[in-house]
């Protein structure tokens, strides 16, 4: 099985001792964002093929990584790295730190496992695409000696999504448009930036991008990739899509750690997270010690958690 930690929340920067007790446990309970019903999966390391980490800022975790590898976990990070100004991201740590924590990262793990993101791209009149060619450049120079792979990938304008970038354009009087709609700028836009990308050695890819004209110039891949897993640690993954992802989303499966709601950075475009109000109620419910990210076990689960206390 491989792990996803995670797609919905920053578990490396905000819950890495959650992690960690997990970890030890050998389970976690997984919750459906649909019914909240919960559901036991094994962390033992014969059951767990790979993590694969989703971040903005890992460094919080990265003093848990010498225990990960003296267990046998396999991972690679997904490491998401841009330069917006802050109405967009707000409580992100400097620039600086992250660019240190992505090459204190590499240094450790080696290059190949640390995946660059540049993504969202969010194209408005604060941040036009000539914006995003010279911080691209920027931060491909910086980090070419750090990893060899970049993703990007497009705003998606999901309806609460749109409404938070609508209470910008109110207030502050950024506007923002769908380059994805604009083809021939579109398809000049990611030539750029794969030029860009292979004057600095890096395998470029987008993310969820297959069915509109990028994928033309920028080629799709898998964010959990069964082709890398395998190369990286000789695994022998099946090249299955995951069904429970988006058509466009090349991703194998992988059962996911993470709860909708609860990462404290907060971006404004974030499709994960309905605002601060349901972050902070969320992050009051968090127990390091408990099974589930956030709240308790459910009763109906007792059971299934004394038999996996039972088994580790």
């Amino acid at each position: 099985m491989i792990i996803s930690a995670s797609r919905r929340t920053d578990i490396p920067a905000f819950y890495s001792k959650w992690f960690i007790n997990r970890i030890r446990e050998g389970f976690f309970f997984q919750v459906n964002p649909y019914n909240q019903q919960q559901k036991g999966i094994s962390l033992a390391p014969e059951a767990v093929e790979a993590f694969v980490f989703w971040s903005k800022y890992p460094r919080p975790l990265l003093k848990y990584l010498p225990e990960l590898d003296h267990r046998g976990y396999n991972y690679y990070f997904q490491f998401t790295l841009n330069n917006y100004p802050e109405l967009l991201e707000s409580r992100l740590p400097s620039l600086e730190a992250r660019i240190s924590a992505f090459k204190e990262l590499s240094q450790s793990l080696g290059k190949e496992r640390v995946i660059w993101r540049y993504d969202p791209i969010i194209i408005s009149s604060l941040t036009p695409p000539a914006y995003h060619l010279q911080q691209f450049s920027q931060l491909a120079a910086e980090l070419k000696d750090s990893s060899s792979r970049v993703v990007i990938s497009f705003l998606d304008f999901y309806g609460k999504t749109k409404s938070r970038l609508k209470k910008l354009e109110q207030e502050n009087g950024i506007s923002f448009r769908d380059l994805v709609k604009a083809e021939a700028e579109l398809l000049s836009f990611c030539r750029s930036l794969k030029e860009i990308a292979e004057a600095n050695d890096f395998e470029i890819q987008s993310c969820g991008e297959m069915n509109n004209d990028s994928a033309r110039i920028i080629p799709p891949g898998k964010c959990i990739d069964d082709q890398l897993l395998n190369q990286l640690f000789d695994l022998k993954l099946p090249s299955l899509k995951d069904p429970g992802q988006r058509q466009s989303c090349l991703c194998i499966k992988a059962a996911e750690m993470g709860v909708y709601n609860s990462c404290q950075f907060d971006c404004v475009y974030c499709y994960a997270s309905r605002g601060p109000d349901k972050i902070r109620e969320r992050i009051d419910q968090h127990n390091p010690e408990s099974p589930v990210l956030i709240g308790e076990a459910q009763q109906e689960f007792k059971q299934q958690l004394s038999l996996f206390n039972k088994k580790f």
